[in-house]
């Protein structure tokens, strides 16, 4: 009798489960066509069901929001990775510089924005809550991004001798600096291109991490603070 009463809620975990991403998608779905600020009735009707059962999955309309966050959270690491292309943090499959690296990271991000406007202003702004939770709504999405950021920068450090102190202010600090430029460029995207956009952030970023992460492929990333035994280097830059 146990073996049969694990193996039914087993499966009746299983179909909860599989339910949940349903209606997750079937969410994404109806804010692609209404909008950022779509109500529970458009996403019930897009997802050919009624308010009841995403209620009786996700409680309220704070679950929805925050299992879409969720899958939208995953979509960004999953882009990231692949685009920086690190797989188990093993920066030998990384794009060929640190600069670029970072141009890589900086462009998944951006990416997404490009792609799902609307379901990214809807993880950022939270509209679907009456009374969005203490603090930024987004929080969870950007936090994890950060901490992949900081991974691959600490690693990257790592693996060049220097310190890897400052890698979770340095996720930190560009997923922030990402984010505040992607509201303002999808306020307005005509302005400029992702390219465009993408290279602009890299040089404010770069210009700071360079300092302490030297491109060596890039001289006049290493003159400020050249190797201590590279006087050759030091004679040729100046």
């Amino acid at each position: 009798m146990g073996t049969n009463t694990d193996g039914r809620s087993t499966r009746w975990d299983e179909h909860r489960a599989t339910r949940r991403r349903e209606l997750v998608e079937a969410t994404l779905r109806a804010i692609r066509q209404h909008g950022a600020s779509v109500g529970m009735d458009d996403i019930a009707a897009v997802a050919g069901t009624s308010k009841t059962v995403f209620y009786r999955h996700f409680t309220d309309r704070a679950g929805l929001y925050a299992a879409v966050s969720e899958s939208v959270d995953a979509r960004i690491l999953r882009d990231l990775r692949a685009a920086i292309g690190v797989g188990g943090l093993d920066l030998t499959a990384a794009p060929g510089t640190p600069r670029a690296l970072v141009a890589a990271a900086v462009d998944a991000y951006l990416a997404l924005v490009e792609r799902d406007p609307e379901v990214y202003r809807f993880v950022v702004s939270a509209p679907l809550l009456d009374r969005p939770p203490g603090g930024d709504p987004a929080l969870a999405v950007t936090s994890h991004i950060a901490e992949q950021m900081s991974a691959v920068f600490a690693a990257a450090l790592v693996a060049a001798g220097r310190s890897d102190a400052a890698a979770p202010v340095w996720g930190a600090g560009v997923v922030g600096m990402v984010r505040a430029a992607a509201d303002q460029w999808l306020a307005d995207p005509s302005r400029t291109s992702r390219t465009d956009l993408t290279e602009h952030l890299t040089d404010l970023a770069w210009g700071g991490l360079s300092a302490a992460w030297p491109d060596r492929s890039h001289p006049d990333t290493t003159t400020a603070h050249p190797h201590p035994t590279d006087t050759s280097q030091t004679r040729e830059t100046r």
